[in-house]
């Protein structure tokens, strides 16, 4: 080895050296909140992990807030009513609301049905209904693996579930003998308001039953899917978890380290590292796990991401509190096949169950829009050639529910995504609905209009939403009307 080299490589492990330095002061910064309770919506909420360096975080208590109880069992709940289209011009944005805690996890009477799909679909996609992946260190980047994420996720639905729905879950606790070894992340009991862990939830609905302490007879990935196996049989949506990453980009960082000119590890970026993916319709799981947000994005052809969403999106992950959760919505147009089945009583267990048996509305997968989902090409949606069955009585609106949540112990993000399907026909007969639709529809741009596959259907679709607007006598906005997204 030459001199040259010899000093390169000194200067490089001194500049590593300095940098790992540097992160680890920060993140010492918020040390001190390991064992402090945390007040939601207080100032140490904001402050905890206010130094922290990109791709770390410091496991934190936190004071859940009080969650309502439904007041009706799940048989009596009604689907949400979103109709996330608006009269006149289409704007692109991030479109984030607030919502309530209580509103975290929508669950209603379709709850049954929807949980036969996802268990079929578990049980025939296999790992590429659901997967987590291992730690991610390479010369570029370091991300946490999604395991803890994972387990972290559970024992937070378990607390969540009985609270919002009671006659739907119930739950034991551990012991209180057992204080001595609670399942924890960071030194913090995976449990709310002082309690005992819960060991078992019970979906009274499903009859399914969950123990948890089989997360303790695991490890690593191997737990982690575990863990979202039974994410799947407790919600409805699909759920991705994005944990923040660490650059390890010593050569383009080192003058900015030294001058102290920038922020140590940067990268910031999240990736998605953990999923449970049961009813996507439109998109693979096997595509994206593993990418970056952006990257998530940019591949499947998200129409001017990067012009007007790609760093809101990015600085909104980064900066996303403990105590604030969001929702959003979106909406696609979908063709099924013509069919008068009844999956009530569809054949889960039996080998020879087909999809079309279980889910006949393509709530799991859009094989009439998108073709066979073996065969999709990722980033080439709607590339199924028009049906000849194309009519009104076969759209659909496919109309997403998306929440954000941050993970107090792993600082995980978890990306929800409830899925419900509407009959053209019956949205049509909602005053002043079709004539909306219709409005929203031709307000698409251009590579709007592609991305949601406007050529296969716009002809049937406008024509029969003008025809009842007509007859309604709708031409624009009309009072009394609820507001965005109902």
């Amino acid at each position: 080895m030459t001199l040259a080299r010899t000093l390169l490589l000194i200067l490089l492990q001194g500049v590593a050296l300095l940098a790992a330095y540097k992160v680890l002061g920060r993140t010492r910064k918020g040390a001190k909140a390991r064992n402090t309770t945390v007040v939601s919506g207080s100032a140490n909420d904001r402050d905890v992990n206010k130094h922290r360096g990109n791709g770390t975080w410091t496991p934190q208590r936190f004071a859940y807030p009080e969650i309502t109880p439904c007041p009706h069992e799940l048989k009596d709940v009604k689907p949400v009513p979103y109709r996330p289209f608006r009269w006149g011009e289409y704007h692109i944005t991030m479109g984030i609301r607030s919502m309530p805690w209580s509103e975290w996890i929508a669950l209603d009477s379709s709850y049954q049905a929807y949980q036969r799909i996802r268990s079929f679909r578990l049980r025939t996609r296999g790992r590429d209904a659901v997967r987590v992946l291992p730690t991610r260190e390479d010369s570029t980047v370091r991300v946490r693996g999604g395991a803890e994420a994972a387990k972290e996720l559970v024992y937070e639905l378990a607390e969540y579930l009985p609270r919002r729905y009671p006659s739907s879950f119930r739950v034991s606790r551990l012991p209180s003998s057992s204080a001595s070894s609670v399942p924890s992340i960071g030194g913090i009991p995976l449990s709310w308001d002082g309690e005992m862990p819960i060991r078992t939830i019970e979906v009274v609905d499903t009859g399914a039953k969950y123990d948890l302490n089989i997360l303790e007879t695991l490890k690593d990935e191997d737990m982690g899917e575990e863990a979202m196996k039974i994410v799947t049989g407790l919600v409805q949506e699909d759920v991705a978890i994005m944990i923040e990453g660490l650059s390890f980009a010593v050569l383009l960082l080192s003058v900015a380290i030294l001058t102290d000119q920038c922020d140590v590890g940067s990268d910031g970026k999240y990736y998605f590292q953990a999923a449970s993916i049961c009813t996507p319709g439109f998109w693979r799981m096997s595509d994206k796990i593993g990418m970056p947000l952006n990257e998530i994005h940019v591949s499947g052809n998200v129409p001017q991401f990067k012009e007007k969403l790609e760093m809101s999106m990015e600085r909104f992950f980064r900066r996303m509190p403990l105590d604030k959760l969001v929702i959003r919505n979106n909406y696609f147009i979908q063709v099924i096949k013509p069919t008068k089945a009844d999956n009530k009583d569809a054949r889960l267990d039996a080998e020879e169950a087909t999809i079309s048996e279980v889910d006949p509305e393509e709530l799991g997968w859009s094989e009439t829009t998108n073709g066979r989902e073996d065969e999709f090409v990722h980033g080439h949606g709607h590339s199924a050639k028009t049906a000849p069955y194309v009519a009104a009585s076969t759209l659909r609106l496919r109309s997403e529910r998306q929440t954000l949540r941050r993970l107090p112990r792993t600082g995980g993000i978890v990306f929800g995504v409830r899925m419900y399907l509407f009959k053209v026909e019956e949205l049509a007969q909602e005053r002043g609905v079709a004539g909306r639709l219709a409005s929203a529809v031709r307000s698409w741009p251009g590579d709007v209009a592609v991305y949601k596959g406007q050529k296969m259907y716009q002809d049937v679709l406008l024509r029969y939403l003008d025809e009842c607007a007509e007859r309604e006598g709708t031409t624009g906005p009309m009072e009394g009307m609820l507001g965005y997204p109902f």
